[in-house]
């Protein structure tokens, strides 16, 4: 930030933050305890403040956008995308923390004071909040004030399970109507898990979670009993219970559903290391992707991807499949993985321009961004600008800040720092997708390490018969 536009404040808390960074280790265990403690203080301390000055932003735009005119219902828009860049986090996390902060010092004045203090922590403020965000705000101011001692002698959960049964007793029709428009918020979501596994999560009413748990339990002690279960435990057979009853599948193996997995053509054919990519979810070990195609049951398409040499970026991708609509979008979405937004992270729904065509922008690889809608619809409000390139994206907000997200190379993103002979694949000059230097077939397994596996050899015979039917 330019020195010239730093306040006092802003100066005094850089100038904390730097000693804090430089304080030397405690000299005893005592000492390192209660340093501890107190910057766990210090931690709710701070956390109070980025809510008051998070409420202090939020009601500073609406009273300028009132004075100049705005129509109240378009007052505020795009306010959480800000606050989430400021954070560095997502645009959905942003509008949370916006709505926790005004929920917070509007209508929870006993728990401000407890967070401020360093009495409760962030995490135990947002149970309060949370809890009582369906409440009128008389009754949410109630429940603080009667919940007040309580903050700092109960754990989270047994502090949000207090604040809820008195919410509840407070208010019985609210939480009626509370617990119907939950069960309208119904949904099922994927996030990734360590080890290239995911979440698939399904947010349920309790009677019908609880009947699909039992449902999947109960078949699954089954299969025990009778010996079908084939060595699997009881938690394996109710995933793959799942899969199959979800998807009509004979075997939780067999994907049908296309899936972009990238790999680069060592790790593919000749047995190298470099992990394979799923786009929006992660690494893969290149065995296991080997793996994945030869024994996969569902049909299996290939498709070549061309980088530049010089950085990694993805220049093109090959067409060859029984169809290539919208060859550009996957193109993107590939190189993209999730919202391109700095530290957004959601799942892509928009690929659109980041100049748009009225203003002159061209439907081009350079001009396009693969977005959550969200963060596209932020982008069209006033004061927002994009600037896109296939190496970067570059957000400026309407305060003027801007934030850089720099897109990772493809091949970078599957093997980080993995070394290259000087000169290995860098052609004299770029001049486009790379043309191959003979069959893709041709290459000779007895000078690529040990005999291939049975794994390794299904797959190479599905791959030549692919080549061969192109």
């Amino acid at each position: 930030m330019d020195p010239k536009t730093v306040s006092h404040p802003l100066a005094e808390i850089t100038r904390w933050r730097e000693e804090l960074s430089s304080l030397p280790p405690a000299l005893t265990e005592d000492e390192a305890i209660d340093r501890i403690t107190a910057l766990e203080e210090l931690s709710a301390a701070c956390a109070a403040a980025q809510a008051r000055e998070t409420l202090t932003f939020d009601m500073r735009r609406r009273n300028r956008e009132a004075e100049e005119g705005m129509p109240t219902s378009r007052q505020g828009a795009g306010i959480g995308a800000e606050i989430g860049l400021a954070r560095k986090v997502s645009r959905a996390r942003g509008s949370a923390l916006l709505g926790f902060a005004r929920t917070l010092l509007v209508d929870l004045p006993c728990t401000y004071a407890a967070l401020k203090s360093g009495v409760i922590s962030e995490e135990k403020a947002q149970v309060v909040a949370r809890e009582v965000e369906w409440l009128p705000r008389d009754k949410r101011r109630q429940v603080d004030e009667r919940m007040a001692q309580r903050l700092g002698e109960v754990g989270t959960r047994q502090l949000g399970c207090e604040v809820r049964a008195l919410a509840q007793q407070l208010d019985q029709a609210a939480a009626v109507e509370h617990l119907d428009k939950c069960t309208e918020e119904r949904a099922v979501s994927v996030r990734p898990a360590p080890g290239n596994m995911a979440y698939l999560t399904a947010l349920l009413p309790l009677p019908q979670a609880v009947t699909v748990y039992a449902n999947l339990s109960k078949s699954a002690q089954s299969m025990i009993v009778t010996g079908a279960s084939g060595g699997r435990n009881r938690g394996q057979l109710m995933a793959d219970l799942l899969v199959e009853r979800a998807t009509g599948q004979e075997s939780a193996d067999a994907v049908p559903t296309e899936l972009h997995l990238i790999m680069n053509s060592e790790s593919l054919i000749d047995g190298d290391d470099a992990s394979a990519w799923l786009p929006g979810f992660g690494p893969i070990p290149a065995g296991a992707a080997r793996r994945f195609i030869a024994e996969n049951d569902a049909t299996v398409f290939l498709r070549r991807l061309y980088t530049r040499p010089s950085d990694g970026q993805l220049v093109a991708m090959d067409s060859r499949r029984r169809e290539f609509a919208g060859l550009l979008r996957r193109m993107i979405v590939i190189r993209d993985g999730v919202c391109r937004t700095p530290w957004c992270d959601a799942p892509i729904s928009h690929i659109d321009h980041a100049l748009s065509t009225a203003a002159g922008g061209s439907t081009t690889w350079s001009n396009a961004s693969a977005l959550c809608a969200a963060c596209n619809y932020a982008k069209e409000r006033r004061g927002w600008k994009h600037e896109a390139a296939p190496e970067k994206l570059v957000v400026t907000t309407p305060t003027g800040h801007r934030y850089e997200v720099r897109t990772g190379p493809l091949i970078t993103q599957m093997s980080t720092g993995a070394a290259r002979s000087p000169g290995q694949n860098e052609p004299a000059e770029d001049n486009g997708p790379p043309e191959s230097n003979g069959p893709p077939g041709s290459v000779d397994p007895q000078t690529h390490g040990p005999p291939p596996s049975a794994v390794e050899e299904l797959f190479r015979t599905r791959l030549l018969d692919y080549l061969a039917a192109a």
